[in-house]
């Protein structure tokens, strides 16, 4: 096995654990807001000098009043909407049905608030946003965690509930005990640590130690590369490095563009390689872990489509260095896929630019630059010289280097996680085929629900692009090809054939049945003259209709000019009438169905005996061929009741002058039984898979 399946197989291992999907499904929930934060940053960031004081004075500094308040709304609370979210994946996945859920999330985000110290002095917003991601993924799971252990231990207690209480409220009170130990457990814990580190809270501490870690040793190359190392490795795990590590910056990084101006401003060289402005330009390229990198690997390489369209939405933001969207909803963090890439990229890039700086190749930065300034102009700027934006583009073509084969290792690995996703679909829809008939898939609450809504948003994308006619062969008894029905299949570019009961089942839910029938109606007229050449003249060709569309005025009136076109007098178009919903046998449905008639098309009952209407069908001097459910057939050689049922049927028929044809014959035994009780036409495998025009 290569190192690329190694990596692959230990990254969907580890991706499987319950604590990295509650994270990785928290995250994928933010979206929205990471996207309108994001948006709302850049509006009020613009590195345009015009633009800042436009907003700033307009109306009286109005606009950039409205987009604090979306981006305080958004990003400043980000954290607070993790604790939120990571919670309700956790007991998501959990499936405790028995337990309250909401109590969970309720505890989450009052031990996010007390970790933070966030309302140790009033109301400090800067702890809510990405600063405190850590604790944010900490509160979500540690506190769903421990309130999950606290309700089994307390559910064999009697609740002492109100008289008259009505269920919701008994529900809610029986999270109250849960909700107080864990809440009392954090804040004994926060308080015991910050107590003795002297600290006003947990967040303050782990804040402090990072910093403390810079205060010993001596500037250079060594105490850079740890710095980006650290940075890159906080944001990994949840933490927001650059904020993390603002003390730092701010005192051993940030002062040295004073020095550097100073000696330009005096006639001297800059000397000072590590500034704020080195790593914004050359390092945080795209945000932390010169994401940009990774953005412009994913819309060269990528075959994903859910990752080339995260791509695109995230490509603006990540112009100007704002990448939350990408580290958050790929994810990054907490992937273990993305690790290697995610540290090694800006160590590289930090080690290229650091020499590149320190022997003269490209002029020392002398000038103060926004962080959001774009790639190629950012290096220009800080730089003064074109070389800035050069070696800008070299790390990123490095970068891209270094990512494209974890790239690649992502696609693999959401190929492998989809098929498995799809299987355990396909599985439960064949299990539970006769309960989901007549409910919304779409609208189940659990994992094949989510499913089936993805599935249903490629439908509604896709289906014409993958749509495949597959024509099935009818033989007679004596083995001659009398017709073919018209079978539409949905070829799924991750896999394959999807089972076409599941396509039906989506698209009627997506309420496109009717426009897909006459898709594939217009489809097998076009494929006409082909599918004669193939089978031979004077075949029939059978297409399924629903009987709610077959008698709409819409499908009458399209098959009434397609007459025109066509000419269905020879009689060799057969319409399979299939009963998803029953057919009320009205006048106005009687006359609709004696309109197609006329025309020259046949119609055929499919599936009899399993619908609502069989047998009103036959009522009316409408139909002329009957086709045995399948179910029927399968059960001829073990069942005397399937055997009688369908020999009067076929008796029934031949009274009625109508033709019988058996579906789903796979052996020779089968067909022999149907020949022997009257049926002489089949369709199955016995003869041939529904298969392509093109394919022999």
């Amino acid at each position: 096995m290569d190192k690329g399946n190694r990596l692959l197989n230990f990254s969907i291992r580890a991706q499987q654990f319950r604590l990295v999907r509650a994270i990785r499904d928290g995250l994928v929930n933010m979206i929205p807001i990471l996207i309108i934060g994001a948006f709302a940053l850049i509006l009020k960031t613009f590195p345009v000098k015009a633009y800042l004081s436009f907003i700033e004075n307009f109306a009286g500094g109005f606009i950039l009043s409205l987009l604090d308040f979306i981006y305080n709304a958004t990003f400043g609370m980000l954290s607070v909407y993790m604790a939120f979210s990571i919670s309700r994946s956790y007991m998501k996945l959990r499936e405790e049905t028995d337990i309250v859920h909401g109590g969970a999330i309720f505890a989450s985000i009052v031990v996010f608030f007390i970790l933070t110290g966030s309302l140790s002095e009033g109301f400090i917003l800067g702890n809510m946003g990405p600063k405190s991601m850590l604790l944010a993924i900490i509160s979500g799971l540690g506190a769903s965690a421990l309130y999950v252990t606290f309700c089994k231990l307390l559910k064999s207690r009697r609740q002492v509930l109100t008289s008259g209480a009505d269920r919701v409220f008994n529900k809610m009170m029986s999270t109250l005990f849960p909700i107080v130990i864990v809440v009392v457990s954090f804040a004994l814990v926060n308080a015991l640590l910050t107590r003795i580190f002297n600290m006003d809270s947990f967040h303050d501490l782990y804040i402090a130690a990072l910093n403390k870690m810079f205060s010993v040793g001596s500037d250079g190359f060594f105490k850079g590369f740890f710095f980006v190392l650290l940075s890159s490795v906080l944001w990994f795990f949840g933490v927001h490095g650059s904020d993390a590590l603002e003390g730092v910056m701010q005192e051993v990084f940030v002062p040295n563009l004073a020095v550097n101006q100073a000696l330009v401003e005096s006639g001297g060289a800059a000397t000072e390689v590590l500034t704020k402005q080195f790593f914004d330009c050359f390092v945080l390229m795209g945000g932390c872990g010169a994401t940009i990198c990774l953005l412009i690997a994913i819309l060269i390489f990528s075959k994903n489509r859910a990752r080339r369209g995260l791509g695109l939405t995230a490509a603006f933001p990540m112009a100007f260095n704002i990448n939350e969207l990408m580290v958050f909803g790929l994810p990054i963090i907490f992937n273990p896929l993305m690790l290697i890439p995610f540290l090694l990229v800006p160590l590289v890039c930090y080690s290229i630019s650091y020499l590149a700086l320190a022997t003269g190749i490209v002029p020392m930065i002398a000038t103060e630059i926004e962080w959001t300034t774009p790639i190629i102009m950012g290096g220009y700027y800080a730089t003064g010289s074109v070389a800035g934006s050069l070696l800008q583009v070299f790390n990123v073509l490095v970068g891209i280097a270094i990512y494209f084969p974890f790239v690649r290792i992502m696609d693999r690995q959401s190929a492998s996680a989809s098929q498995k996703n799809y299987e355990d679909f396909k599985n439960y829809f064949i299990a539970n085929e006769q309960s989901l008939q007549n409910q919304e898939i779409i609208n189940l609450n659990n994992m094949y629900g989510d499913f089936a809504k993805e599935l249903s948003a490629e439908i509604r994308h896709d289906l014409d692009k993958y749509m495949n006619i597959y024509y099935q062969p009818q033989y007679d008894y004596d083995g001659l090809c009398v017709g073919v029905e018209a079978l539409m299949r949905w070829i799924h570019p991750t896999y394959g054939v999807v089972y076409p009961p599941i396509v039906v089942k989506l698209v009627t839910e997506c309420n496109m049945l009717k426009d897909l029938e006459i898709a594939i109606l217009e489809r097998v007229l076009l494929e006409r003259k082909d599918i004669y050449k193939k089978y031979g003249d004077g075949i029939k060709v059978s297409i399924n209709i629903t009987g709610t569309t077959v008698v709409t005025e819409d499908f009458i009136n399209l098959i009434e000019e397609l007459n025109k076109e066509y000419d269905f007098a020879n009689k060799n178009i057969c319409i399979e009438v299939t009963e998803k919903e029953d057919l009320p046998f009205n006048d106005d449905n009687l006359n609709a169905l004696r309109r197609i008639v006329d025309t020259g098309l046949v119609l055929a009952i499919d599936d009899f005996s399993m619908g609502q209407t069989s047998i009103n069908y036959l009522k009316y001097d409408l139909f002329s061929i009957i086709k045995i459910d399948g179910g029927l057939v399968k059960g001829l050689t073990t069942s005397s009741n399937c055997r009688e049922i369908i020999a009067s049927i076929s008796k029934l028929a031949e009274s009625l002058d109508m033709k019988v044809v058996a579906e789903f014959v796979q052996t020779e035994e089968e067909r022999e039984i149907l020949h022997n009780i009257g049926v002489d036409y089949f369709q199955g495998y016995l003869y041939s898979p529904a298969k392509p025009l093109k394919e022999k």
